[in-house]
């Protein structure tokens, strides 16, 4: 099942009066064709989508949609169904969070076709204790992930909305350590942040600070 019901839920919420479902175009099926507006849903791996992107752009205005869990409840079943527990997760989503699927496509932000709409949202991942998940967790496989409650919706038209994950206070130059330290985020969530800003050309590199590199913003 895994993110099945996620994946349609988010589709019957950001559905209008008039939108197409499951159309083919250009030999793709697409999740929403909304008048010339081609919008494509994906709860994860940007990879496996970014072939199918890069073709439509070309001729098509493509809108990418994609959800991050800002809070996210688990529950856990048995192996017959019955709910053993529901708990809130520790784990908070956040916006920046986006990049850890980014980095699969951040020059498609500059085409002049591409739009990405990101939603925080609500969400229960159903569990169940098999045997048969992760080692991780130890061995209770998720079942299915569903929508409870969209919180926001950010739309990204252009490289330049980028420059928000740039603190305001960070300089005109900096490097992933100040980035991360400013941000309050990881050092491996900043280098992606670095990296995607990069292939957007938002930022480029002008040297470096000992073994560090130092990024200058270009606008």
């Amino acid at each position: 099942m895994n993110e099945h019901s996620l994946h349609s839920e988010i589709k019957k919420w950001y559905s209008l009066p008039g939108d197409r479902f499951e159309t083919i175009v250009d030999g793709f099926i697409i999740d929403i064709v909304r008048g010339p507006l081609l919008i494509e849903i994906q709860t994860r791996n940007f990879s496996a989508i970014k072939k199918k992107l890069t073709c439509l752009v070309e001729k098509h205005r493509v809108r990418l949609v994609h959800p991050i869990l800002e809070k996210k409840y688990l529950v856990l079943n048995s192996k017959s169904g019955k709910i053993i527990r529901r708990r809130k997760s520790p784990r908070k989503g956040k916006i920046a969070d986006l990049f850890f699927e980014l980095v699969s496509i951040p020059a498609l932000i500059r085409e002049n076709n591409f739009t990405l709409e990101v939603l925080m949202i609500e969400g229960e991942e159903t569990r169940c204790n098999n045997g048969k998940g992760s080692w991780r967790r130890k061995g209770v496989s998720i079942r299915d992930k569903r929508l409870l409650h969209v919180v926001n919706s950010t739309l990204f038209k252009n490289e330049k909305d980028f420059t928000r994950f740039l603190p305001a206070d960070i300089g005109w130059r900096f490097t992933n350590t100040e980035l991360a330290k400013k941000g309050g985020i990881s050092i491996s969530l900043a280098r992606k942040i670095t990296y995607c800003l990069k292939k957007m050309n938002v930022i480029m590199v002008s040297g470096k600070t000992g073994k560090k590199f130092e990024f200058q913003r270009n606008f």
